[in-house]
């Protein structure tokens, strides 16, 4: 798919994805996350052909204009949104497969540790919530979704829900991993239905007081 072909398809995906979208004229001149992305394929361009200086100029003319920085070495596939987006920002050796929704203040950064690769690469089909931190040279599986606010600090397999610092899995395809209540994994946009890390952990912990309980109970009846 060329240049123009991808810049369509970012267009139509975001209009498609945003349920207030109008006009595919108002996703394509007023969507920041769109414009970004737009602007991160130009910037790849020049940085695969050897033009760094152009590649880091768009870079950074993009992220004063919409808050999003994306390094040009990044690769970005195809029919990425970026919803609102401000804060957002994919470092130099991230990956991010087909059809991914990525929210607002959302880092795929590394944590200094590593040399050569060192972002995160984020398969297909993944939802990554607002706020939420991945970072290091592991993979996110495909069809997985990361709550708001997650800081994933490892690697994720495919088709699961993770939620908390550091982030748990809470969910892997379709079936409960913790005391966790969770609609199927997928590309939907839903963030409301996502678990409250803090309520699991003190379900888990009422539910250990109850086993001592009856544990205690059972010595002295014994």
């Amino acid at each position: 798919m060329g240049l123009f072909q991808e810049i369509r398809s970012d267009v139509t995906i975001a209009f498609e994805r945003d349920p207030a979208a109008r006009t595919r004229a108002q996703v394509f001149f007023l969507y920041p996350g769109v414009k970004a992305v737009i602007r991160h394929r130009m910037a790849h361009w020049f940085e695969q052909r050897g033009h760094h200086f152009i590649a880091d100029w768009i870079s950074k003319r993009t992220r004063k204009k919409t808050g999003i920085e994306i390094h040009p070495a990044a690769r970005i596939g195809r029919g990425v949104f970026i919803d609102h987006g401000m804060g957002v920002v994919i470092g130099e050796t991230a990956v991010v497969g087909d059809n991914c929704t990525i929210y607002q203040g959302v880092t795929l950064g590394g944590t200094g540790k590593d040399k050569g690769k060192r972002h995160p690469t984020i398969g297909r089909n993944v939802t990554i919530g607002s706020g939420a931190k991945i970072l290091g040279p592991f993979t996110v599986g495909d069809n997985s979704k990361v709550a708001a606010g997650a800081v994933v600090l490892k690697e994720i397999p495919p088709n699961s829900t993770c939620v908390g610092v550091p982030a748990r899995i809470v969910k892997r395809d379709n079936v409960r991993v913790a005391a966790a209540s969770l609609d199927c994994c997928g590309v939907d946009l839903d963030q409301v239905h996502i678990p409250d890390p803090v309520a699991i952990e003190l379900s888990r912990l009422e539910q250990e007081i109850e086993n001592l309980k009856k544990k205690l109970e059972d010595n002295r009846n014994g």
